[in-house]
């Protein structure tokens, strides 16, 4: 085995797989050393192999750990041992250690190599160096570079995305098993868990979307990276690729509400005098907002201006239905009061507007016409609307039973 074919690959091995040229010419030494061992050395012993990666030439040391008595099982311990470990009292936090030549020297036979010698450190013994290896030592070194070559990778992979949690990454379809959803990211794949999917949106093969990195887990068949497509911050994360204001800092995204491939509600902020943050998510002729949508699948997108004063937040978070008066009932209950024409808009189909608006704001919201009763349940009570329950169809019949006994009082007269 000519060891310059291997220094020859070290830096096309490294470009190929995204790794540290040091990371690769570690994998090589091992490697080296393991081929070391198989062909010329004794079972138990611990090879170390040094490349030099301009020549080509390798050195080798045998690596013994320096022990004294106080480290190693006596032979009475050692005959206790055979009869159950139960029987060998060690104190508690001592570790003591089976004594193997191959693997430890001495202290006193130690210190007549290397005088400085201190008993835990490890001796390093150089060994002759051999240029020829047969087939069975070649096959080891070549399962040893390939599996550190993938630890390498592992870890690689695993520490690039685990700084990605949170953030936004490209990824590609490359299949749907098991309703999960499997996307190329480039080095790795992530998964698309039919939780986090939206409702009503398919992928096809090769489709380029934008996902949100929810975790990064390691397993031992290696990192798997958990994506979103329904989680609230993708969207955040979408509009500071649009809005530069956000990266800037002078535009704030205070709150998100949404129901993934439906309609979500956000709620920005200005921190700068003169820039109007719900212009700068718009942008001119709605094109970041439609950027966003378009990228959502056509996902609606209402923005809203966050305000500090609670009852301005929750008149803002109705729209775009238009709020007359807006009232803090208790300290989870508000109340709103909308023009008649507007209470449809105001609740949403099946409440959903509403429904975001609780959402956003944290506070659950009656809405009601001027002296009518509040739509929604008794005080105490959680609201049809806030609990996911359609509660459009009542408003109807509320409406309908009003308009009957209107007619009714028309007749009689």
């Amino acid at each position: 085995m000519d060891l310059k074919n291997f220094t020859v690959l070290i830096d096309q091995i490294a470009e190929e797989k995204g790794l540290d040229k040091a990371r690769v010419l570690e994998a090589i030494e091992q490697a080296l050393a393991a081929a070391y061992k198989k062909e010329y050395g004794q079972r138990g012993q611990m090879v170390k192999a040094k490349l030099n990666s301009k020549t080509g030439k390798a050195e080798f040391w045998m690596v013994k750990l320096v022990v004294d008595e106080d480290m190693i099982y006596s032979e009475e311990e050692l005959e206790k041992m055979k009869e159950g470990p139960q029987d060998l009292e060690i104190p508690e936090g001592e570790k003591k250690i089976r004594f193997n030549p191959e693997r430890h020297m001495m202290f006193k036979d130690a210190k007549k190599i290397k005088k400085d010698i201190k008993v835990g450190e490890e001796l390093e013994l150089p060994l002759e160096q051999k240029q020829d290896y047969g087939r069975i030592a070649a096959q080891t070194a070549k399962q040893v570079i390939l599996q550190k070559i993938r630890e390498a990778e592992r870890e690689t992979v695993l520490s690039e995305f685990k700084s990605k949690e949170g953030e936004l990454v490209s990824g590609i379809v490359q299949r749907v098993e098991n309703r999960a959803v499997f996307f190329d990211l480039g080095k790795t794949l992530g998964m698309l868990p039919q939780e986090e999917q939206v409702p009503g949106e398919f992928y096809r093969s090769g489709q380029r979307l934008k996902l949100y990195v929810l975790r990064v887990d390691d397993s031992p068949k290696g990192p798997t990276i958990y994506l979103s497509r329904a989680y609230p911050k993708l969207i955040s994360k979408l509009f500071e690729l649009e809005v530069p204001e956000i990266g800037a800092g002078s535009v704030e995204i205070k709150g998100i509400a949404r129901e993934a491939g439906s309609r979500s509600k956000i709620a920005v902020f200005s921190n700068a005098q003169g820039v109007d943050p719900v212009g700068s998510m718009v942008g001119q002729r709605g094109t970041r907002v439609s950027a966003v949508m378009q990228e959502l699948g056509g996902e609606k997108i209402d923005i809203i201006e966050w305000a500090e004063d609670p009852e301005v937040y929750i008149a803002n978070a109705l729209s775009p239905a238009k709020v007359l008066q807006a009232n803090i009932l208790s300290k989870n209950r508000a109340e709103a009061q909308v023009p008649e024409d507007q209470l449809s808009l105001a609740i949403g189909r099946d409440g959903q507007n509403v429904r975001l608006a609780a959402k956003l704001t944290g506070w659950k919201i009656d809405v009601r016409t001027p002296g009518e009763k509040a739509v929604g349940k008794e005080d105490g009570e959680s609201d049809a609307e806030l609990s996911g329950e359609p509660e459009e169809p009542k408003e109807e019949l509320e409406v309908k039973a009003s308009e009957e006994a209107t007619k009714s009082e028309e007749l009689k007269e």
